[in-house]
């Protein structure tokens, strides 16, 4: 750190800067110095006069690089690779069928399951990083270790990012100053080209497209959905996310879960979507408050999921005609089947 000039210094870590106001350094022009070069510009007099402690100045600003990095979840520590789930029982006391499951950055879990079976308790026991502690008894690691407090407790270090069925604003902010919020909150350099670009994603995923002045009270539901999707892609720092039956958000669904993954997010669905089941690497099967079963997507069932594709297709077609104020006909859906 010390060996970095001060330009490259701020490009990396471009919340350094805060240090320098908060000491009332001024480094313009100096920014081809490396920080120790620059404090020793100063003379004798200079150092008197200011105050300036050079031994502390350069040991303070690792230790505030060292604080931010833990902040904004960027240290090495902070990294998740992976995502273990150790069995518990179901409601019956019964021992879960599977003896662990790891899930890797980039990959895609399926959770199915009947309507109340425990979908929801498993992703609740993942967000809470649970320890035995739950009413299923179940174990969570983080990167094939009990995870640290931070990851349970802290609420700089969010674990999880999860996305419900249903997402509505309160406060009264347009979308991009909901954006710039949470920009700023995680100091992000050039917050207005990564703005842009969630901006960009969220209406690809959105069924209607909205603007950048949009109010987000008055977002529809699945643009809200198609928005906090882009921005826990782009901007959360929450390694892992939790979606809850993205089918019943009116967005592309295959899109949403192209653009997590891309963004090195461990992503575990509840969906009761066949489409999205099989998209998934792994399916895990509930049954009574458990987990009956994990199913790793058999090659058969690929080749079937791009017939499955085939028809959402010419369902999606339908849709958007309708949505357009169309008439369907047998003629249109035979044309759209034979294209697909």
């Amino acid at each position: 750190m010390t060996e970095l000039s001060i330009a490259r210094l701020l490009a990396e870590y471009p919340y350094a800067a805060a240090y320098f106001e908060q000491n009332k350094l001024d480094i313009s022009g100096y920014e081809e110095l490396t920080f120790p070069q620059y404090l020793e510009h100063f003379t004798q007099d200079e150092l008197e006069d200011l105050a300036i402690d050079r031994e502390k100045l350069l040991s303070d600003l690792e230790v505030f690089i060292t604080q931010m990095q833990e902040f904004l979840g960027l240290g090495a520590s902070n990294q998740v690779r992976s995502l273990t789930i150790l069995p518990g029982h179901d409601k019956s006391g019964g021992a879960e069928g599977f003896e662990q499951l790891t899930v890797h950055a980039s990959e895609i879990v399926s959770i199915v399951g009947p309507t109340g079976s425990g979908k929801s308790r498993l992703l609740a026991d993942i967000e809470w990083a649970a320890q035995n502690d739950t009413p299923t008894g179940r174990g969570i690691l983080i990167n094939e270790a009990v995870p640290d407090n931070k990851w349970r407790f802290s609420s700089n270090n969010k674990l999880v990012a999860q996305l419900s069925q249903n997402m509505n604003f309160v406060m009264d902010l347009t979308v991009r100053e909901f954006l710039q919020l949470h920009a700023q909150s995680r100091l992000r350099e050039d917050p207005d080209a990564v703005i842009d670009r969630i901006i960009e994603e969220a209406n690809n995923l959105a069924g209607e497209q909205f603007r950048m002045d949009t109010p987000v009270t008055s977002l529809s539901g699945g643009q809200s959905r198609a928005l906090m999707i882009a921005d826990t892609a782009i901007l959360s720092s929450s390694p892992i996310v939790l979606i809850d039956e993205i089918e019943n958000a009116g967005i592309d669904r295959k899109k949403a879960l192209e653009l997590l993954v891309a963004e090195d997010k461990i992503v575990l669905m509840a969906t009761h979507d066949p489409l999205l089941a099989l998209i998934a690497d792994k399916r895990i099967v509930i049954k009574n408050g458990g987990i009956s079963k994990v199913i790793e997507t058999s090659p058969e069932e690929k080749a079937l999921l791009e017939e499955l594709e085939k028809m959402d297709a010419v369902v999606q077609r339908a849709r958007h005609k309708l949505r357009s104020g169309s008439a369907l006909s047998a003629a249109d859906l035979n044309r759209q089947s034979a294209e697909a």
